[in-house]
C-alpha cells in the first residue's frame, strides 16, 4: 500500500436511519397525531344533540371529572373480573399443554395435529363465538332445550351477572388458549436442554424441574404474556358487545370500559370519549409498569 494512502471505511448507519423512516411515518400519522388530537378534544365539550352540534367550548377537565366521578369504577371491576375469568384457566391450561408439547421424552403421537386443533379457535372472529355461545345459552337456546328435555326448569344465562360473566371468561378462554400455548410451547423449547438433562441424572422430580428449571426461565415470556392479555382485557368489547346487545345485562354488570366509551362514540360526544381514552391509556401504562417492576424486583431478590 503506498504511504499516505487512508483505508476507506463504509459506514452502513445511514442505511439504518433511512429503512426507519417508513416505520416513524406511518407511526407518526396513524399513532401519534391521533393520540395528540385525542389529548386535545378531551378539553372541550363537543357533542351533537339531535341535528345541532354543540362545540367546540373548552371546559379544561370537567369531562375528566364527569368520567372519574361516575361508574369509571364499575366498569373497571367488570372489566377486570371477567378478564381474569378467562385468563386464569387459560395460563393453566397453556402451562400445562406447552410442558406436554415441549417434552421431548413423552412424545404425544398426532402432535402437530393437537396443536392445529387447539390454535384453531384462535382464528374465529370473536362476532362469530358471540353469536354462536348467545345461541346456545338464550332461553330458546339448545342448552336450556336439554335442560327441558331432561326435566329442568329454563335457566335465563343471560339475565344473570355471573352467568353473563362467566360466558364471556369462558369465550375469552377459547379464543386465546391456543395462542398462548403456542408461546409458551415455544419458550420452553428455547430453553437449553442440557438443563432438564442434568437434572434428570441429580434425580429431580418433574415438579421439581417445572418448578426450579421451567418457571424461572420461562418467566419473560410469561410476563409477556400477562401484560398483553391485561392490556387485551382492558380493551375488551366485541365479546359482550354482541352476547348483550350492548347493555351491559343485567343492570351494566357486565358493560366494560370500552362499550361505555362506545356509548360516547355513539352520541359523537368526543370530548367525554376522548378523556375516557385518556384515562385507558393511563391505567393501561400503570399496570404494566407494576407487573413490570414487580417481575424486575422479584429478579434482583
Amino acid at each position: 500500500m503506498a504511504a499516505g494512502k487512508k483505508s476507506k471505511v463504509v459506514s452502513y448507519t445511514k442505511w439504518g436511519y433511512i429503512f426507519l423512516i417508513p416505520f416513524f411515518l406511518v407511526y407518526t400519522v396513524f399513532s401519534l397525531i391521533p393520540l395528540i388530537n385525542t389529548v386535545y378534544r378531551s378539553f372541550f365539550e363537543m357533542y351533537v344533540d339531535g341535528l345541532m352540534q354543540v362545540g367546540p367550548n373548552f371546559v379544561g377537565l370537567q369531562n375528566y371529572i364527569y368520567i372519574l366521578g361516575g361508574d369509571l369504577p364499575k366498569f373497571f371491576l367488570n372489566t377486570m373480573i371477567m378478564w381474569v375469568i378467562g385468563f386464569l384457566p387459560q395460563i393453566l391450561v397453556s402451562l400445562l399443554l406447552g410442558v406436554w408439547f415441549a417434552d421431548t421424552q413423552i412424545r404425544l403421537k398426532g402432535e402437530q395435529f393437537f396443536k392445529t386443533v387447539i390454535y384453531l379457535p384462535n382464528l374465529i372472529m370473536a362476532a362469530t363465538f358471540s353469536m354462536l355461545f348467545y345461541s346456545l345459552f338464550s332461553e330458546l337456546g339448545s342448552v336450556n332445550g336439554m335442560i327441558n328435555a331432561m326435566g329442568g326448569e329454563t335457566i335465563k344465562f343471560l339475565e344473570i351477572t355471573w352467568g353473563v360473566r362467566g360466558l364471556v371468561g369462558l369465550m375469552n378462554f377459547l379464543m386465546w388458549f391456543g395462542n398462548t400455548t403456542i408461546m409458551l410451547m415455544a419458550g420452553i423449547m428455547g430453553i437449553d436442554t442440557s438443563l432438564f438433562e442434568a437434572a434428570n441424572v441429580d434425580g429431580a422430580s418433574s415438579m421439581q424441574v417445572f418448578t426450579k428449571i421451567t418457571m424461572p426461565l420461562l418467566k419473560p415470556i410469561f410476563l409477556y404474556v400477562f401484560i398483553t392479555s391485561m392490556i387485551g382485557g382492558l380493551q375488551m368489547f366485541d365479546v359482550p358487545q354482541i352476547l348483550t346487545k350492548g347493555l351491559g345485562t343485567p343492570n351494566r354488570n357486565s358493560l366494560t370500559i370500552i362499550m361505555w366509551l362506545n356509548n360516547f362514540l355513539f352520541s359523537k360526544d368526543y370530548g367525554r370519549s376522548g378523556a375516557l381514552s385518556v384515562i385507558m391509556f393511563i391505567i393501561t401504562g400503570v399496570l404494566s409498569f407494576i407487573v413490570f417492576r414487580l417481575n424486575t424486583r422479584s429478579d434482583e431478590y
